[in-house]
């Protein structure tokens, strides 16, 4: 095989409710881990088993080894605190086991039945025999790093607080002194608790601002509830509806992200969705103010949300006079991404209105756009910007303000040529 790397699944299981026996006895351990090495289909060689002794008072706990064809289990129990340690790992030498490891992981995880788990997926080094240099080098210690392109990446010192593969993405807390815990999604940057407002002000505030009373509005994705906040600032919103695919990432940031949500994924005015975003979508014709296309990059997973006949389907979800908000990605880092974007855009609207700012999170200058049948943010002068902001009573705004509507859209030169 080319290009062949191990996966090195690990969980730390807390607070367990599991039956005892799952705690203290060598046999019921070595009894659930056979068991469900077989039922993910992968071979046993061999085991082995310690009990450790008692410790002030309390029974000592287990670490054992299952010996696998395919490389190892490994499990430590630590009675005394409903604790344990797992790992499995596959080397995927001549078969790709990666999902017989992660089901091996997962059941072993429910039966302990613990109150938190904290996982992580790591990536082993390339042993595929034809390629044995072909690696890349491994991040360095310390510094966590998104390639913006194959050419360029953007890195920030920090520590990984947790990891989950969800059903739909892989899912990261990370722990930074520069931004806070930053939510990280298929080795994306997505928010932070310390600059969030840059990217979910500007995304927000322009199109808002511009439209006279926004009642109805749809966040797709957004499940951080960053987007919801600032929505909730303008007095005549009564309704948000959240329709966000990975429920993991709205548990996270309620549980982690409150400096970014601010209690809005619980306030009585916002719905959450859970699921695919586009089938809400068709259910809702002309009935939304604001849609914000709050997703991953459009060279994700996501990218199908960014073409034309999805762009339609959110058309027809708007109610007269809405507007539809996304982001477009770097014009500096992608070019064509963004010029392809404005393209499907004009296509579709009578309106767009291009923008951008500086996201520190992204290491880039990053490129939005306000599309709608009538609303012109870019148009808005001065004075009435700051009126609405004033009649609205918008507080605790860090970057948005009269002055920057307008340098929003003032755009430079080259960010202009892509749009002919």
């Amino acid at each position: 095989m080319k290009g062949v790397q191990g996966l090195h699944l690990t969980a730390d299981l807390y607070a367990c409710q599991c039956a005892p026996q799952l705690m203290t006895d060598p046999d019921a351990i070595a009894r659930l881990c056979r068991t469900q090495t077989e039922a993910a289909g992968l071979t046993r060689v061999d085991d082995r088993w310690v009990q450790f002794p008692a410790w002030q008072g309390q029974p000592g706990g287990v670490t054992g080894t299952l010996l696998l064809a395919e490389s190892h289990l490994a499990i430590h129990t630590w009675p005394e605190t409903g604790n344990v340690t797992l790992d499995v790992y596959v080397c995927n030498f001549s078969t790709d086991n990666s999902t017989k490891a992660s089901q091996l992981l997962e059941n072993v995880v429910r039966a302990y039945r613990p109150q938190r788990v904290v996982r992580n997926r790591l990536l082993r080094g390339d042993i595929g025999a034809t390629s044995p240099q072909a690696s890349p080098a491994p991040e360095e210690e310390g510094w966590i790093v998104e390639n913006l392109t194959p050419s360029a990446a953007f890195s920030l010192r920090g520590t990984v607080l947790e990891r989950q593969n969800t059903p739909h993405q892989s899912l990261e807390l990370l722990q930074t002194p520069r931004f806070g815990r930053v939510l990280r999604l298929d080795g994306r940057f997505m928010t932070s608790e310390k600059e969030e407002f840059f990217y979910h002000e500007a995304l927000v505030h322009p199109a808002a601002i511009a439209h006279p009373a926004p009642q109805r509005c749809l966040i797709i994705g957004g499940g951080d509830g960053g987007a919801a906040e600032e929505l909730l600032k303008h007095p005549s919103v009564r309704e948000v509806v959240i329709a966000e695919l990975d429920a993991q990432v709205v548990e996270l940031a309620r549980q982690e992200l409150h400096a970014v949500h601010r209690g809005a994924l619980d306030d009585a005015r916002v719905r959450i969705e859970i699921g695919d975003g586009m089938a809400y979508v068709d259910r809702s014709p002309g009935q939304f103010d604001l849609i914000l296309m709050d997703l991953t990059d459009p060279d994700t997973p996501a990218s199908a949300l960014y073409e034309p006949a999805a762009l339609a389907r959110m058309q027809r979800a708007l109610a007269p006079g809405g507007a539809l908000v996304l982001h477009l990605g770097s014009p500096v880092f992608h070019p064509a991404q963004v010029r392809t974007l404005l393209g499907h855009l004009h296509q579709r609207f009578a309106q767009v209105s291009p923008y951008g700012l500086y996201i520190p999170l992204y290491g880039a200058y990053w490129g939005l756009a306000v599309a709608s049948d009538a609303l012109r943010p870019a148009s808005l002068a001065k004075p009435d910007v700051q009126a609405r902001i004033d009649q609205r009573a918008i507080a605790r705004l860090q970057h948005y303000n009269a002055d920057v509507h307008g340098a929003l859209f003032a755009l430079p030169n080259y960010y202009r040529a892509m749009l002919a």
